[in-house]
C-alpha cells in the first residue's frame, strides 16, 4: 500500500474537487453542463412517446393566420372560439397561453365616438344609431363576457426589464397572489423573483375564473427543463399556468407549501419539497420549480387549428370534456423554445406536459436533500475506487471501472424510474471516469518510467518477465552490494581452443553467437540472471536482483535443459561443417555477495564469494568424472524434488574440507526403472570405496561397467582403485579426493 500512496492521495485529491461542486462551495462549469447532457439523455431514454388524450392544443397555427389574418386577432372572433368551445363542444376548461394586455380598437368604435362628440355631434340621426350599434363594436366588453362563469384561465408573464424609472415595467392586471406575502418568513426557501410583469387588462382578468404565470426558467443553455410552480414578485407568490388550471378543475382548493418533519433537517435546509394542491401533490426542487414531464417530441397531445374550431369542423368527440389549451407555433408569433426533446418546441406543449404530469403524478422529484446524497455518494465511491484502482493490475482496473459505472448508472436510471427520484449522474460518471484515467496514466506515464530505470538497469542481465516483476516495485531493487542465499552457474565449452584453432574467425564467431544465444534463453526461461560470457563461458546465478525461493532447483533444471537444447543444435552444426559442442555444467548454491562492483571505470552486478568459487570448480572437474554436470551438496539439498547421483567427496583447488559433489538426474519422478537400479549398485561401490574394500569395490564397478561401458565414472574409481592400493591412504581417510588444479 505504501508505494501507492501518490496515486491514492491523487485520487482522493479528485474525489474532493467533485464533492466540494456538488456541495456547491464552487461551480464547475462543465460538470454542470455534463449534467444537464445526461439528465436530457435519460428524459429521452424513458419517455412515454404516446399521444395523451385528455390534453388538446387549439393551434394559432400558419393555416389560421392565414385564414383568419394576423395575429391578434379581434376580441369578438375570440369570444365566437369561446362559444364554440364551450357550448357546441363542451370542453371542460380552456387556458390561454397568450396575454391580452392591450385593448382592442379595431371595431372602429373609438372613432365614430370621436365623431359624434365632434362633427357629427348635432346629427340626432347619428347619435341614434351610434347608441345603437355601438354596444356590438365594444369588443373588449363582449369578450369579457365570454369569459366570465366559465372554466378559463389567462396566461400572463413575469419579466426584470427596467422601466425609465429603474422599477418594473408592468402592464395588465395580476390576478390574485395564492400565497401572501410573509408565508415562507423564517424559512430559507428561495423563489424565482422577478421586477415586472406582462398581465390580461383588468377586465378580462376580473372576469376569468383564474390566472397563472407560464414563465419557465431555462438552464445556463437555454434549455427549458423547468417551470417555476410558484414564483415571488413584491414579496407575494403566484402559481404557474398549469397549476391555476389543475386547480381549477379540483374545484380551487387553497396551495398548501408541502415541508417535511423539522426534526429531520438543519435550520438551513430550505425543506420546501413539494406544493399540494388538494390531492395532487407537486414535486418541487430548491428553486420551487417543478421538472417538466416530457411525454415526447412535439406531437404528444392533440393540436387542433384555431380557424376549424371557430368554423366547427373539428368532430366534437375529439374535444368533449377536454383540457383546452390556447396557444400558438406559428414561428413570427416567437412562442418556440429549446427543450431536451427538440430544439425548436411550443412554449404552450411544456404547460401540457406539466398538466399530464400533475394529473399523472410522474412529475420527477428532485428535492433540495438530493444535494447532501450526492456528496455522500460521490464520497463513498470516489474513496473505494481511489484506493482500489491503484493496487490492481490495469485489466482488473479496467473490469472494475466498467462494472462500477455499469452499476453507477442502472441504480440511478432504476431510481429514476421506480421512484421518479432525480439523483446527480454526471458527476459520478467523471469523477470514476477520472479516477480511472489518472490511474492509467500514472502507470504508464510514472510506472513505465520506472520499469525503464529497471531495465537500464538490469536488462541486459535478467528476462524480460523478471523486469517486469521487478518494475512493480522499483524501489525494491537496487544495484548496491548485499550478502544473500543465491545459486550460481558456470558452464564451458570443452576443447574450446581446438575448436577455435580449427574455424576462421567468422565462424567461429558465428558458431558462438548461435550456440550461447539459444543457451542464454534457456537461462533466461529459468528466471536466471547473466552475470557475464567469457569467452566460451557463460556464468549466471539465480535469487538476484528478484528474490527466487526455488533459485537452486531453477539453476539446476537450467542446467539440464542447457544439455538437452545443444544436443538439439548438433545437426544443424554439422550441416555448416563446424565441430560437435560439449559443455560443462557446475552450480553452486550458497551465500554470496552480489551487486555493482568493479572500479571507478567500470561496474558490473556480479556474485562474489567462496560458493561462486566453488561452482567454478565444480564446472572445471566434470571432465575428471565423465558426466556433463555436477553441483555442490547445498544445492542438491535445496532442489529436493530432483534426482541426483553421489559422485564423490573432493578438495578442490583453495579449500582444504571435502564437498560432496553430485549428477543431476532429472525431477524424481522422471528417473527410468533401470538407472535407479544401477544408482543402487554405485551407492554400494561407493561404500565400498570409502571404507577401502578394493576387492569388492572393484568388483562391483567392474559389474557397473558392463552395464555401461562408456561411463568414465566408472573407468575413473577403477583407475584409483589401482592407485590407491599402490599408494594407501593414510588411517582416518575420509574417502575424499584432492584436485590441485582447478
Amino acid at each position: 500500500m505504501k508505494k501507492h500512496l501518490v496515486r491514492i492521495a491523487l485520487g482522493l485529491v479528485v474525489v474532493l474537487v467533485f464533492a466540494g461542486h456538488a456541495a456547491e462551495h464552487y461551480e464547475i462549469p462543465f460538470i454542470k453542463r455534463f449534467e444537464n447532457i445526461v439528465y436530457d439523455a435519460r428524459l429521452r431514454l424513458t419517455m412515454a412517446n404516446t399521444i395523451d388524450p385528455r390534453i388538446v392544443i387549439i393551434d394559432i397555427d400558419e393555416k389560421s393566420l392565414a385564414m383568419e389574418g394576423r395575429w391578434p386577432w379581434r376580441r369578438d372572433k375570440l369570444g365566437i372560439m369561446l362559444d364554440q368551445l364551450f357550448d357546441h363542444y363542451k370542453v371542460g376548461m380552456v387556458g390561454f397561453d397568450v396575454v391580452f394586455a392591450e385593448k382592442d380598437e379595431s371595431s372602429g368604435l373609438g372613432m365614430l365616438k370621436r365623431l359624434g362628440e365632434n362633427e357629427l355631434k348635432s346629427n340626432p340621426q347619428y347619435q341614434a344609431v351610434l347608441k345603437e350599434v355601438g354596444p356590438q363594436l365594444e369588443y373588449d366588453r363582449l369578450f369579457a363576457e365570454k369569459l366570465r362563469n366559465r372554466a378559463i384561465v389567462l396566461g400572463y408573464y413575469f419579466s426584470s426589464l427596467h422601466g425609465e424609472d429603474g422599477k418594473g415595467r408592468t402592464t395588465g392586471l395580476l390576478p390574485k397572489p395564492v400565497l401572501p406575502p410573509g408565508t415562507f418568513k423564517g424559512r430559507n426557501v428561495t423563489f424565482s423573483r422577478w421586477l415586472g410583469y406582462g398581465a390580461n387588462l383588468g377586465e378580462f382578468q376580473d372576469a376569468a375564473a383564474s390566472g397563472g404565470h407560464f414563465n419557465p426558467l431555462p438552464d445556463d443553455d437555454g434549455v427549458t427543463r423547468r417551470v417555476p410552480m410558484i414564483a415571488e414578485y413584491e414579496g407575494a407568490y403566484y402559481e404557474s399556468l398549469s397549476m391555476a388550471m389543475i386547480r381549477l378543475g379540483l374545484g380551487s382548493p387553497a396551495i398548501v407549501p408541502g415541508f417535511p418533519a423539522e426534526t429531520r433537517w438543519s435550520k438551513d435546509y430550505p425543506g420546501l419539497e413539494w406544493i399540494d394542491v388538494g390531492d395532487v401533490r407537486v414535486p418541487v426542487d430548491d428553486l420551487v420549480t417543478a421538472l417538466v414531464p416530457y411525454r415526447g417530441k412535439q406531437g404528444s397531445f392533440k393540436y387542433v387549428s384555431a380557424t376549424d374550431v371557430l368554423h366547427a369542423k373539428v368532430p366534437i368527440e375529439e374535444l368533449k370534456n377536454k383540457i383546452i389549451l390556447v396557444g400558438t407555433t406559428a414561428p413570427g408569433l416567437f412562442d418556440l423554445r429549446s427543450t431536451p426533446v427538440a430544439n425548436v418546441y411550443p412554449g404552450v406543449e411544456i404547460h401540457a406536459n406539466l398538466i399530464a404530469g400533475m394529473l399523472d403524478g410522474s412529475i420527477k422529484q428532485r428535492p433540495p436533500y438530493v444535494l447532501g446524497a450526492e456528496v455522500a455518494l460521490l464520497l463513498a465511491s470516489g474513496i473505494a475506487m481511489a484506493f482500489l484502482l491503484p493496487i490492481v493490475n490495469p485489466l482488473r482496473a479496467t473490469m472494475l471501472t466498467v462494472v462500477v459505472l455499469a452499476m453507477v448508472f442502472a441504480t440511478n436510471l432504476l431510481v429514476w424510474t421506480e421512484g421518479d427520484l432525480i439523483l446527480p449522474l454526471a458527476s459520478g460518471l467523471l469523477m470514476i471516469t477520472l479516477l480511472f484515467a489518472l490511474n492509467m496514466s500514472y502507470g504508464f506515464f510514472v510506472e513505465s518510467r520506472a520499469k525503464r530505470q529497471i531495465s537500464g538497469l538490469f536488462g541486459q542481465y535478467v528476462p524480460p518477465e523478471l523486469v517486469d516483476e521487478m518494475s512493480k516495485d522499483p524501489e525494491a531493487f537496487s544495484m548496491e552490494g548485499e550478502s544473500r542465499e543465491l545459486s550460481v552457474l558456470f558452464t564451458d565449452v570443452r576443447g574450446f581452443t581446438t575448436i577455435s584453432e580449427g574455424l576462421d574467425p567468422k565462424d567461429l564467431s558465428r558458431l558462438m553467437n548461435e550456440f550461447l544465444t539459444p543457451l542464454s534463453r534457456v537461462i533466461y526461461k529459468h528466471r536466471g540472471t547473466i552475470d557475464k560470457y567469457m569467452g566460451d563461458c557463460i556464468m549466471a546465478f539465480w535469487g538476484a536482483p528478484l528474490g527466487d525461493p526455488q533459485h537452486a532447483r531453477n539453476a539446476v533444471l537450467a542446467g539440464l535443459e542447457m544439455h538437452r537444447t545443444l544436443e538439439g543444435l548438433q545437426t544443424h552444426f554439422k550441416d555448416k561443417g563446424w565441430p560437435p559442442i560439449k559443455i560443462g555444467v557446475g552450480v553452486n548454491s550458497g551465500r554470496m555477495n552480489v551487486g555493482n562492483m568493479g572500479s571507478e571505470i567500470r561496474l558490473a552486478y556480479t556474485v562474489m564469494g567462496d560458493a561462486v568459487n566453488l561452482a567454478s570448480r565444480l564446472e572445471g572437474i566434470t571432465k575428471q568424472y565423465g558426466v556433463s554436470m555436477i553441483v555442490g551438496e547445498t544445492t542438491r539439498v535445496a532442489a529436493a524434488d530432483v534426482a541426483f547421483r553421489e559422485l564423490d567427496r573432493v578438495k578442490v583447488k583453495g579449500k582444504d574440507e571435502p564437498v560432496a559433489i553430485f549428477e543431476p538426474l532429472g525431477l524424481a519422478g522422471e528417473v527410468e526403472k533401470a538407472l535407479q537400479d544401477e544408482l543402487k549398485l554405485w551407492g554400494q561401490a561407493l561404500k565400498l570405496y570409502r571404507s577401502k574394500d578394493w576387492d569388492m569395490a572393484e568388483l562391483q564397478l567392474i559389474n557397473l561397467r558392463k552395464l555401461r561401458p562408456d561411463s568414465g565414472l566408472y573407468n575413473l574409481f577403477l583407475e584409483r582403485i589401482v592407485f590407491l592400493r599402490a599408494n594407501p591412504p593414510e588411517d582416518g581417510w575420509d574417502g575424499s579426493w584432492r584436485f590441485d588444479t582447478k
